[in-house]
């Protein structure tokens, strides 16, 4: 089985900060578990506990507990390991215009820097730039994950 890379990406580009993704294995399928369902574990060995999260809710649960007790489930890159302020400072720097890579790059440093960066784009007119440069970061991270974990991947976009 192949793992698709645009699916991959799809799913780093949704991470949060309150919970992880992960890849069963056997299927190929992506599920993003928050701490919050992870918390359930403890209490997951009693029904009443499950029966009152909705259906999807104690899905995840179950999922969540066979992440913990089995070998199936590969993690997929954290926010730490996507780090987005590098992924920024390396658009910043990429920009051909001096003046405005210059701008770009000043603006970013410090206290609300993420804040600065999205108004500039938006003030610059180069979102669409930032987007593909990130989803480009974004593939390269999938790609070695999956060569890392020795999983076969097919990176052919889909159109």
């Amino acid at each position: 089985m192949k793992i698709k890379i645009d699916d991959i990406v799809d799913q780093l580009e949704v991470s949060l900060d309150t919970g992880n993704s992960y890849l069963n294995k056997l299927t190929g399928e992506l599920y993003y578990i928050s701490d919050e369902i992870f918390g359930y574990l403890d209490g997951a060995e009693e029904e009443d506990t499950l029966e009152d999260l909705p259906d999807w809710e104690s899905d995840l649960v179950k999922v969540a507990k066979e992440i913990n007790e089995t070998n199936n489930y590969v993690q997929l890159p954290g926010k730490f390991e996507l780090n987005e302020y590098r992924m920024m400072e390396k658009f910043c720097l990429s920009i051909t215009d001096e003046r405005l890579r210059d701008e770009m790059y000043y603006s970013i440093k410090g206290s609300g820097a993420f804040r600065r960066f999205k108004d500039n784009i938006h003030r610059h007119g180069i979102e669409k730039d930032w987007f593909a440069f990130k989803s480009s970061e974004l593939c390269a991270i999938a790609i070695d994950w999956c060569q890392s974990n020795n999983l076969e991947f097919d990176d052919r976009k889909n159109l």
